[in-house]
């Protein structure tokens, strides 16, 4: 599997999403967009309301951090969106959330939080397509990296090395190459590459990396 960064987008303004959406399709042709429902996470992103009737302009994987996922399913039909990752930690149905989640047409993607043990979703690794592996604390652009998920992937990938791997949070230039040879499959990131004065240098700047 090649290796890839993938720009995560993140934002409360309907206006602003398509246009970093716009923006990223400059430039590559695959990102992430981040939701936040303030419950599962303490912050919150933009809302189902404002997602109705959209069309982006960039091919998309969806980053659901919130209690209740299937309720989002529906907004992301028409969006360019090929896969739903959702949180092993929410409290609902994983077998069920991941089911409706390939009934609507899309890959299913389980992340799990830095402190969430591999052990844990092993029952679920044959259910999903992806595993996407919190390197920070979630919820905010620019939170501290956690240098132990590299390990966590080491391992994970020594076990199970044909599963899509991804990581999210906290990645800069100067430790995405520590991160990749941890064995994840792609990046997402989201501060470093949206938040810098030239988007698509920096983005182009992490590609050399790989």
């Amino acid at each position: 599997m090649q290796k890839m960064i993938v720009p995560a987008i993140l934002t409360q303004s309907k206006q602003e999403l398509m246009a970093m959406c716009t923006l990223c399709s400059g430039f590559c042709n695959y990102a992430q967009i981040d939701i936040m429902d303030g419950k599962f996470v303490s912050s919150k992103s933009i809302v189902i309301n404002d997602m109705s009737n959209l069309r982006l302009s960039i091919k998309n994987e969806a980053h659901l951090m919130v209690e209740k996922p299937l309720e989002w399913l529906g907004m992301f039909k028409n969006l360019g969106t090929r896969r739903i990752i959702f949180h092993f930690e929410i409290k609902e149905n994983h077998e069920k959330v991941i089911k409706e989640i390939k009934t609507a047409g899309f890959e299913a993607g389980i992340a799990i939080n830095p402190d969430t043990k591999i052990s844990a979703l092993e029952h679920l690794l044959v259910l999903v397509d992806s595993v996407l592996f919190m390197s920070v604390i979630p919820g905010f652009y620019g939170s501290k990296f956690i240098p132990e998920v590299l390990d966590k992937i080491s391992k994970f990938k020594k076990l199970y090395p044909e599963k899509c791997t991804g990581i999210d949070g906290g990645l800069k230039l100067d430790n995405i190459t520590r991160v990749m040879a941890s064995g994840a499959d792609y990046a997402c990131v989201g501060s470093a590459i949206l938040k810098a004065k030239n988007p698509k240098a920096a983005y182009l700047a992490f590609k050399e990396k790989l």
